[in-house]
């Protein structure tokens, strides 16, 4: 097994910080002193004054009554800034509020992050049914069909380092068999996968695209609804279209007219 090499520099204060950071981020609840001890591998004298600075810095946030520490937001908002992340949920939004008005149905927009997912933007529909799905949520980039787009639409070197670092993380992938479906995504310019998370809903999936590469996956969570006219087939003709015209926004800096 190869060795990972060693830093060429350290800075161990940051390194603390960023172990902290990095734990809580992967955590499912507020995790005590003694948890992020253990999690990071050293001694509650070292991590207090850092788990301060954080927690006053606002990355941290300290629950009542056990006060154990969770991660706040801050560092997915500072995210949202960067000029490639604004830039496509700028470009983004006028569409999806257009096309979650015409499908009757949520969508919401996903980039991703090491080997999860998250979501960036959503627009909701003006029915009253709909499954939204929060800003923020993450989930394995194996494991959702936003995922399997952004998977699908990148060149073969990223995607099989991206497949790597998932492999890393999920003990019992089965690579190959997600090779396969990342393939016919890619054949047929779209997901279409029954949802990894609620029984009746259809994820719909396609992909904003800059110079031929996935930047981010628009993905409507489909309801089938007896008062609407809109059936799948014409949703994901909908979608195509508006990741077609995100997509021409983002290099064009606005909507080509499609003849």
């Amino acid at each position: 097994m190869m060795t990972k090499p060693a830093p060429k520099y350290r800075a161990p204060a940051l390194d603390k910080g960023l172990d902290i950071l990095e734990l809580l981020a992967s955590a499912h609840k507020p995790l005590s002193i003694v948890e992020i001890s253990e999690g990071v591998g050293r001694s509650r004298g070292e991590i207090f004054r850092m788990l301060q600075v954080l927690e006053e810095r606002d990355y941290l946030a300290r629950t009542e009554g056990d006060g154990g520490y969770s991660i706040t937001p801050r560092l997915f908002l500072l995210a949202m800034e960067q000029p490639p992340v604004k830039s496509a949920i700028e470009a983004a939004l006028p569409v999806m509020h257009r096309l979650a008005e015409t499908t009757e149905q949520a969508c919401h927009l996903v980039v991703p992050s090491r080997d999860q997912i998250v979501v960036i933007a959503r627009a909701d529909p003006p029915g009253e049914i709909a499954l939204v799905v929060r800003i923020g949520h993450r989930r394995p980039m194996s494991q959702s069909t936003s995922g399997h787009v952004l998977l699908a639409f990148q060149d073969e070197q990223l995607r099989e380092h991206w497949l790597d670092i998932i492999a890393g993380q999920e003990a019992d992938l089965d690579r190959k068999k997600l090779v396969r479906q990342l393939a016919q995504v890619r054949n047929q310019g779209y997901a279409c996968a029954r949802s990894h998370v609620v029984d009746a809903v259809t994820d719909l999936s396609a992909p904003v695209l800059q110079h031929g590469r996935a930047v981010c996956a628009l993905t409507v969570p489909f309801i089938a609804q007896r008062a609407s006219a809109q059936t799948q087939q014409r949703t994901i003709a909908a979608l195509c279209k508006a990741t077609a015209e995100i997509s021409d926004i983002l290099h064009y800096g606005t909507a080509t007219q499609k003849r």
